[in-house]
């Protein structure tokens, strides 16, 4: 089995000013070491969320079972800022929802027309950034939710998004900073919708400040993401989009082209054929509520579905 060099990042803000990183302890693209992904080594990085890290450890793992090295970056930032670190060639791979992607390098909006995962897969291959490329995507897809708690749900007869216009002006919304800001956020809930809430909350991306101000009731509706644990643990309700603003959030892995040898392909695509939707949620909820550490939980992922 290949050497893996670990960097241990500490969570950090969002960009305050284009291509400036702002973190707690130094950069977390700094790995201390003159390693780099040059020599054959892929650096594998992942968002600032457990899912994120998760499959970044399924995919890392998978690599050095087929003997490439790989060196891991965790926990790195927002999609504003871990893909200027993957344009800039500090990152070569990261675990990505194809909706997500593609509504981030298409800011000023995805066609109505674009919403089922082949649609969205097929969109994203025509603005991805030069020398990068997805490989097939997965079955497993985790969205982008508005979730409020069963009581909210009865008292104001929520089960769509589009139950809240006539209420949000009484309701607190909850997510990660960079929600105000994006299309798939605040933008579009008013421009799609017609919902404006009372008052935003930043706090994590879906995480647990999220899910915490939710369960204690700090705030009235939460983005979270659909495989989270704590939906069904607390019988919360996640509200149904249906003018697919949320777009559809296949996993897939983005990869930088010159990084991408046959091997890697193979693990990659590997991990992909084995995730589902299901197997996502009870792997990340191994991570969320059992506190179980992400390595050891993608070690037995890619064990029990035969990938390593």
């Amino acid at each position: 089995m290949s050497r893996r060099i670990r960097t241990t990042a500490y969570l950090f803000a969002t960009l305050a000013v284009a291509g400036t990183l702002t973190a707690c302890g130094g950069d977390p693209l700094d790995s201390g070491s003159d390693s780099d992904s040059d020599g054959g080594t892929i650096v594998v990085g992942s968002a600032n969320f457990p899912e994120s890290e998760l499959l970044m450890e399924m995919y890392a793992q998978a690599l050095e079972a087929e003997g490439v090295k790989v060196e891991t970056k965790p926990n790195i930032g927002s999609r504003e800022v871990y893909m200027e670190a993957f344009k800039s060639g500090d990152i070569d791979l990261l675990p990505e929802y194809n909706g997500a992607l593609l509504a981030y390098l298409k800011p000023d909006g995805v066609p109505d027309d674009v919403s089922a995962p082949e649609d969205v897969y097929e969109a994203l291959q025509d603005v991805l950034p030069e020398g990068s490329e997805t490989l097939p995507q997965s079955e497993a897809e985790d969205k982008d939710t508005l979730t409020v708690s069963k009581e909210t749900a009865e008292k104001y007869s929520l089960t769509s998004i589009e139950d809240l216009a006539p209420v949000a002006k009484d309701l607190s919304l909850g997510g990660a900073p960079e929600f105000k800001e994006r299309y798939q956020g605040l933008v579009g809930l008013d421009e799609v919708y017609g919902v404006t809430f009372k008052e935003f909350k930043p706090l994590d991306a879906g995480g647990p400040l999220t899910t915490g101000a939710l369960a204690k009731g700090d705030i009235d509706v939460a983005n979270v993401f659909s495989t989270d644990s704590a939906i069904p643990a607390n019988g919360w309700v996640s509200l149904e989009d249906p003018e697919n603003l949320f777009l559809s959030q296949n996993v897939v892995p983005l990869i930088r082209s010159e990084a991408l040898s046959s091997d890697a392909e193979t693990a990659l695509n590997a991990v992909s054929e084995a995730l589902t939707t299901a197997n996502l949620t009870e792997a990340l909820a191994k991570v969320q509520v059992d506190k179980a550490d992400p390595a050891t939980v993608a070690k037995e992922f890619l064990a029990d579905n035969g990938v390593s």
